[in-house]
C-alpha cells in the first residue's frame, strides 16, 4: 500500500486530495495525513474525510510514515517542503511551477537525486487528450519541421482577486499560467528555450491592491529554431464564459495545428447565469455506485505520480520513467528558466538569452 500525504489544501490541493481518496477506494494507496496552515480549511478536510491533520508539515513528516508527498503550497513556497521531504527519502509531487528561481529548482533536483527519490511536477497539459493527439502527429512528422506558432492563456480576474488575494502579488500570469505552455511547447517540440523578449502591463490589479502584472506578452525562440508568440493574463471580466480562455497554434513546413482549449464544443445560456462553456475534459465529476467519481486529465496527471511510485516500488528505477508523459524536476527547471527570463526581459526591456 502506497502511503501518501498532502501539504497545502487550497484549490489544487483539493484536487490532489480527491484523487488520492479515489485511488484509496481502489486499493492503490492510503492517504495518511494532510497539512495546511489555514486552520479552517484543515479542519474542514479532516472532518469530511476522517483524516489526520497538521498545521506544520515538518511535524507531519516526523510523526507519520510516507512513500510520497504532494506539495500544493502557493507558487513561491514549494522549495522548503520539497527539500525537507526528499531528505527523509520521500518521493515528491509538486504543483507547477517547480520554483520561481532557477537556483531553487537546481537545489531541489540535486537533493532528490542525492536521496534517490522521485521529483515530479504537475504539468497537466501534457495529459490533455487533445495535446496527446497533437504530439502524436508531430512525432510522426505529419506537420514537418515546426517554424512558428502562438499560445495564449487568460484567467478571469476572480482568480487573483478572489481565489489567491494573499499571494497573487508574489506571482504573475507567467508563473500561474504561462509556465503550463512553456512546458507543453518544450514537450511538443522536444527543444528548450533559447531567447525571449517580453512586455508586461500593471494596471487593473494594481488599482485593487494586487502588485502583479495584469498581462504579459512576448516572443519565445527555441533551440531548434521555432518561434512562438505568447499572451498570458488574469484580468478577463468575471462574467466571461469560462474561468480560462486558452489555446495554441503550431505551423510547420507541411501543415498547421490549431487547438482551442477553452471551447470544447458545449456552450450554454441560463437565466441569471449568462453564457457558460464547459471543459469536462479537465476535471469531471459524476456519481457511480453511490460514490463521487472524478475523471479528466487534471486527475490523471495527479494519479500518474502514484502509479510512478508503484512502478518504483516494483523494482524499477526512476530513470526508467523518463522520456514519456510524466514531467520531472529537469522539466520544471527548463520551464522556470524561460519564465525567469521573461521577467528579466520585462525589467531590462531587451531580449534575454535563456540560461545565459
Amino acid at each position: 500500500m502506497i502511503k501518501l500525504g498532502i501539504i497545502g489544501l487550497g484549490k489544487f490541493g483539493t484536487n490532489i486530495l480527491n484523487t488520492y481518496i479515489q485511488l484509496e477506494r481502489e486499493g492503490l494507496c492510503k492517504l495518511v495525513a494532510v497539512c495546511d496552515i489555514n486552520e479552517k480549511i484543515l479542519e474542514e478536510k479532516v472532518k469530511k474525510y476522517n483524516l489526520k491533520g497538521y498545521k506544520d508539515y515538518k511535524e507531519m513528516i516526523e510523526k507519520e510514515e510516507f512513500d510520497g508527498i504532494a506539495v500544493a503550497t502557493p507558487d513561491p513556497f514549494h522549495k522548503e517542503p520539497v527539500i525537507y521531504a526528499a531528505n527523509k527519502k520521500i518521493h515528491v509531487f509538486v504543483e507547477k511551477p517547480l520554483d520561481i528561481t532557477v537556483d531553487g529548482c537546481i537545489e531541489m533536483i540535486e537533493v532528490c537525486k542525492k536521496n534517490n527519490v522521485l521529483l515530479q511536477v504537475d504539468f497537466h497539459k501534457r495529459f490533455d487528450p487533445f495535446h496527446i493527439a497533437i504530439k502524436k502527429d508531430i512525432d510522426e512528422g505529419k506537420i514537418g519541421k515546426i517554424e512558428y506558432g502562438s499560445v495564449h492563456m487568460e484567467d478571469k480576474i476572480i482568480v487573483p482577486r478572489d481565489w489567491f488575494p494573499n499571494w497573487a502579488s508574489k506571482s504573475s500570469p507567467v508563473w500561474f499560467l504561462g509556465i503550463h505552455f512553456f512546458d507543453l511547447l518544450r514537450y511538443l517540440l522536444k527543444s528548450n528555450g533559447k531567447s525571449v523578449f517580453a512586455k508586461g502591463i500593471k494596471n487593473k490589479l494594481k488599482s485593487i491592491g494586487i502588485n502583479s502584472f495584469d498581462s504579459v506578452c512576448g516572443i519565445l525562440e527555441f533551440e531548434n529554431g521555432a518561434i512562438f508568440s505568447f499572451e498570458f493574463s488574469w484580468i478577463l471580466p468575471e462574467n466571461f464564459e469560462s474561468i480560462v480562455n486558452q489555446g495554441l497554434k503550431i505551423v510547420g513546413e507541411k501543415g498547421i495545428i490549431e487547438c482551442d482549449s477553452q471551447d470544447r464544443g458545449t456552450r450554454v445560456f441560463y437565466e441569471n447565469y449568462g453564457v457558460m462553456s464547459y471543459n469536462p475534459v479537465f476535471i469531471n465529476e459524476s456519481k457511480k455506485r453511490g460514490k463521487i467519481v472524478y475523471s479528466g486529465y487534471g486527475i490523471e496527471s495527479i494519479a500518474d505520480f502514484v502509479y510512478n511510485i508503484k512502478y518504483i516500488k516494483e523494482g524499477y528505477k526512476i530513470d526508467d520513467l523518463k522520456g514519456e508523459i510524466s514531467a520531472f524536476g529537469e522539466d520544471g527547471l527548463e520551464a522556470t528558466k524561460i519564465a525567469v527570463s521573461v521577467h528579466e526581459s520585462i525589467e531590462k526591456e531587451k531580449e534575454i538569452k535563456i540560461g545565459g
